[in-house]
């Protein structure tokens, strides 16, 4: 099978939402709000202003960043590839992830949708 990466114009590792793996590491970058509306189940949640000080929750291997629409997550796989992680910006964010209906939950039980 071929890796579903691509890289962006200043080569910082991109995935399509619809090539992301179900056992996939997902790390959300998003604010606590946008969390709490909708999100990947799965998914592990540090707001981008916060992996600095949260390395030591990173798993090991591939992370999948996501964030609203893909600016945050870009940015924060970018940093975390300058720091020695493999991380990959999810193309399109959450709001590429709820157009492909692939799954999400809400914190408060409601129907999840992208903040």
């Amino acid at each position: 099978m071929s890796d579903p990466k691509t890289f962006d114009v200043d080569g910082v590792p991109t995935i399509a939402v619809t090539d992301v793996a179900d056992d996939a590491v997902i790390i959300d970058v998003r604010e606590d709000d946008e969390w709490v509306a909708g999100h990947i189940a799965s998914a592990v949640h540090i707001p981008m202003g916060q992996i600095p000080q949260r390395l030591e929750e990173l798993p090991e291997g591939e992370l999948n960043i996501v964030c609203r629409s893909g600016g945050r997550s870009r940015r924060t796989a970018e940093w975390l590839q300058r720091n020695g992680y493999d991380a990959i910006n999810v193309d399109g964010g959450m709001a590429a992830w709820a157009e492909a209906g692939k799954t999400m939950v809400a914190d408060s039980g409601a129907e999840p949708y992208v903040r």
